[in-house]
């Protein structure tokens, strides 16, 4: 053994050893511990200390060496110190992991039945927490390169890496439900015919399951429950190999690369899954807890809790700031993904209470030459006061738009008073987007996401259905602005069934259409169930795995949301750079954006604080993109007229009679999937009650 270096943290193999080193600066001894395949372990100190970093160089340690580490200290939890060198501890630098937590093997730094609780230290071996693994990080990426897709033309498809191909009748039963599933030649086909361009993976951090889900016979599903920000989930991997879920990670980059297709992560850097002071002792708490922890400074036994899991990441303290980034780092540089989304971003951003845009993880990331060119995406929310922040994060950061979701939703339920919010939504929020230099594809679009309703549950329940989750229905959103359409759940009445399957094309066509960046759930363009579950992230079965076995009106839906991403990736206007003007197109009196009520009048003032509005004919002008192409030529477009009905009587329609005497052609009709229309401006076309249509005028007759 000789002193090594202190950086890069971790574990790092060089060919002839591997080189050991953990920051601590509470701790007042370090002990390496080097387990063996029949699960031995040899204890080695490590004697240097370098800038609060306790670093060693091991010669002949190679990789898939399973290794943890014991940290000594004091055990005292008034004062915020949680040390207990009976608990062997996972290094947060781990880049893959052996396996699953044991608990029958000890978690547990304090004594479970003492009247004290966490107060009393453990004085049994607590050696449950998973083994890092010593990896060697050489991958033949064969020339792999980011793909940079613009985020104007990108389109998100929200999956979760088990659920999206477990079921999958032509994917071969080992890979159904991993990282090689993922990129399966079936499921690229499957992207690349829908038309999305970005797959969005839930949690693929190594997660632990919670100690509750386990006792009701259910699992941490979603993986929203992060123990190492390094290691893919071994959950994932085909086989049992040690560390291979890392080279299978990476092959799967690099075949959904060669596919045109970009990978997101969705990433938990608000919290762990240690919980408050009566968690679990596995990593973080164990190696330096007011490191690492935000605890309460009157009394450091407890932990702030902005994010409803019992505890939330320090990202005041520099060295919880560099292990953030050192992750996000590893997995652009080494993992070669295109972009993070951000659970519950806003407890990212705490000072003390309040919600700081300006904090030291946003300015950090700004700056960075590697981070600062990837896709960023926050959730803009976390459960404590003031963590709404909708509109509200930095420049080159794009956003869930939770008020976009909210919206659509109310609009196609027949809410009224909605008119004018269902304007901003429709043109990329600029009330929440422009004023601080963001444009409109910064808005994440959304009708459906992995937490509620799925898009046919949406349509089909007008309350949650969560009893299978073990909490009495309590758990999960009470307010999902949906509708059943007159029945709740199941039917066979033939008039419910073809206005639920309007209403899915309504919503499908009204996110495809409006500007910002659409995101699409896997499984809602197959018009998949949760039998009204709208909260499954213990339900790790065939409640939330999606089922290929399509019926007609499956095959359909997917056949139709294909169609409205097809139109959308051939109209720039439909996925615009920059915000409407309201200017005018030169020689002409046609804006570049005109809204008609349904008997062809501008809608007034009145019209958008009517009540009752619940109709409109959205104008897009052909010349009136505002954006060049690679050559520095305008973009244009043809002429667009998007109608919503959002009532629930058929409506006559008097399409635009703006600009060019050219004839307006249907293109999409959400009550007829083969409707053909032909029609002369301010001609009439009939809206069924809760309809879309969408018609384009040709820039030319040719």
């Amino acid at each position: 053994m000789r002193p090594g270096s202190p950086y890069p943290l971790g574990a790092t193999f060089d060919g002839r050893g591997t080189n050991f080193a953990l920051y601590s600066e509470n701790a007042e001894a370090v002990e390496l511990c080097l387990v063996d395949p029949e699960g031995r372990e040899t204890r080695v100190p490590l004697r240097y200390q370098t800038a609060f970093v306790w670093h060693a160089y091991v010669e002949g340690v190679n990789p898939c060496q399973r290794y943890g580490f014991r940290v000594h200290g004091p055990y005292d939890p008034k004062r915020g110190l949680r040390f207990n060198p009976k608990v062997r501890v996972l290094d947060p630098y781990a880049r893959a992991i052996d396996g699953l937590e044991r608990r029958d093997a000890g978690l547990f730094a304090f004594e479970l039945l003492h009247k004290d609780r966490d107060l009393v230290p453990s004085q049994s071996e607590a050696n449950g927490a998973p083994l890092g693994v010593v990896c060697d990080s050489h991958y033949d990426w064969e020339g792999d390169a980011p793909l940079r897709t613009a985020f104007a033309q990108t389109v998100i498809y929200e999956a979760h890496v088990k659920g999206l191909t477990f079921r999958h009748p032509e994917i071969p039963e080992p890979v159904r439900g991993t990282y090689l599933g993922v990129a399966h030649p079936a499921m690229i086909e499957h992207y690349q015919k829908l038309g999305v361009t970005a797959v969005e993976l839930m949690p693929v951090h190594a997660f632990t399951d919670n100690g509750f889900l386990l006792d009701r016979g259910l699992r941490n599903y979603w993986g929203y429950n992060t123990l190492n920000f390094f290691a893919p989930d071994v959950r994932y991997r085909s086989g049992d190999g040690l560390a291979t879920e890392v080279r299978q990670f990476k092959e799967m980059v690099k075949q959904l690369h060669r596919a045109g297709i970009e990978v997101i992560l969705d990433v938990v850097y608000n919290h762990t899954a240690e919980g408050n002071h009566l968690g679990p002792t596995m990593s973080f708490k164990g190696i330096d807890n007011p490191t690492y922890y935000r605890l309460v400074p009157d009394d450091p036994r407890f932990y702030f809790d902005y994010t409803g899991t019992g505890n939330t990441l320090n990202m005041r303290h520099p060295q919880t700031l560099q292990l953030v980034m050192d992750s996000l780092r590893y997995w652009v540089e080494e993992m070669h993904v295109d972009g993070f989304r951000f659970d519950l971003a806003s407890a990212l951003a705490r000072g003390l209470h309040e919600v700081d845009q300006l904090s030291s993880f946003f300015t950090i990331i700004h700056q960075d030459p590697v981070l600062s060119q990837v896709k960023l995406i926050a959730e803009p929310w976390d459960v404590g006061a003031g963590g709404y922040q909708v509109g509200h994060f930095p420049v080159r950061w794009a956003e869930w738009n939770g008020k976009y979701r909210d919206t659509i939703r109310a609009f196609w339920r027949g809410d009224g008073g909605i008119a004018a919010e269902l304007g901003y939504r429709l043109t990329g929020s600029s009330d929440l987007y422009q004023r601080n230099g963001r444009a409109p594809y910064q808005s994440i679009n959304f009708v459906t996401a992995h937490d509620g309703f799925t898009l046919r549950d949406l349509v089909s329940y007008n309350h949650k259905h969560n009893e299978a989750n073990g909490e009495d229905n309590r758990d999960g959103n009470d307010d999902e602005r949906s509708w059943n359409c007159g029945v709740e759940g199941d039917t066979d009445d033939a008039n419910v069934k073809t206005l639920r399957a309007r209403q899915m094309r309504n919503l499908l066509s009204t996110l495809a259409f409006s500007c910002g960046t659409p995101m699409l759930v896997a499984g809602d363009e197959l018009a998949r169930t949760q039998r009204g579950n709208n909260n499954a992230y213990c339900q790790d079965n065939e409640i939330s795995w999606i089922d290929w076995s399509l019926d007609d009106e499956g095959r359909a839906l997917l056949a139709f949301t294909q169609r409205v991403l097809r139109i959308r990736r051939e109209h720039p206007n439909l996925r615009r750079e920059d915000f409407f003007r309201g200017r005018r197109i030169r020689g002409t009196d046609v804006h570049d954006i005109m809204f008609f009520r349904h008997d062809g009048a501008q809608m007034s003032d009145e019209d958008w604080a009517n009540p009752v509005t619940s109709s409109l004919a959205v104008f897009l002008a052909g010349e009136g993109v505002g954006a060049v192409d690679e050559n520095g030529d305008p973009q244009l477009d043809d002429d667009l007229l998007l109608l919503l009905n959002g009532s629930a009587a058929d409506l006559d329609f008097h399409l635009a009679d703006v600009g060019t005497e050219r004839a307006w052609e249907l293109l999409l009709d959400t009550t007829n999937d083969g409707a053909q229309e032909r029609r002369a401006p301010g001609e009439v076309t009939k809206l069924v009650g809760r309809s879309v249509k969408l018609f384009c005028r040709p820039r030319s007759s040719a």
